[in-house]
């Protein structure tokens, strides 16, 4: 009987083609984690931020408002790119929430301002500081400082306080026997519509807040959907 004889080569072949399916393997291995690395490398990452808030309300427009300011950030953070969410109920069983996304096509503060001479419109809250061109501490603030315009940097406050201005012309807390509600007069009146900006900022219903009640406050990086932000902030009298 012939006797079949294995060569050198044949032995080797099949330890051959399994390296060979091993050296492709790690190939595609590599190729498709570098992918995957250049997808994670390529995402938006969210910004870091430090911040301080604080919600006053004493009655009256002038010792009553609503602060939050940029303690530090790696970066500045365009507040276009940011949710401002508020939630609360208060002591007396009154609750409202509120988003604001920036810029938004229509003004959230409405009412015609003090002087009678024009209409008050913008998107609150307002922006103050120097990394802010323009600013303007009070007066006709400048479009720079609307929510959605204005970008978030180390000193940056976002700062607003309720309507008032007299008895006659309406707002909130605006005479000694008035504290804690608003009255309607000539400049601003609830029955017409007009909105002051605590409404915009923590909802229509905010005065109802009690010294000693809970406001949740975030800041939501919208890109990346990362809370940035996120308190429970007791209000102050």
């Amino acid at each position: 009987m012939k006797k079949e004889r294995i060569t050198q080569t044949e032995a080797v072949s099949p330890v051959v083609g399994v390296m060979l399916m091993l050296v492709v393997t790690i190939i595609i291995a590599a190729v498709v984690s570098g992918f995957a690395g250049g997808l994670v490398s390529g995402q938006e990452k969210a910004p870091v931020a430090s911040f301080e808030c604080n919600i006053v309300n004493d009655g009256t427009w002038g010792g009553s408002g609503f602060n939050l300011r940029v303690l530090s950030t790696e970066e500045g953070i365009p507040t276009k790119d940011i949710q401002l969410v508020t939630s609360w109920k208060a002591s007396d069983g009154t609750s409202n929430s509120t988003i604001i996304t920036g810029p938004m096509n229509n003004a959230n503060v409405h009412y015609d301002c003090g002087t009678g001479i024009i209409n008050s419109t913008y998107v609150a809250p307002l922006g103050f500081g120097q990394a802010i061109e323009g600013w303007k501490a009070s007066g006709s603030y400048s479009v720079n400082q609307h929510y959605g315009n204005y970008t978030l940097m180390a000193g940056t406050t976002m700062h607003n306080s309720p309507y008032g201005w007299s008895a006659s012309y309406g707002g909130y807390g605006v005479s000694s026997d008035t504290r804690y509600e608003y009255t309607d007069g000539t400049k601003f009146s609830i029955a017409n519509g007009d909105q002051d900006s605590l409404m915009a900022i923590l909802g229509i219903d905010w005065y109802h807040l009690q010294p000693g009640d809970v406001v949740s406050v975030k800041l939501v990086h919208v890109p990346t959907g990362s809370v940035i932000f996120d308190k429970n902030v007791v209000v102050e009298g």
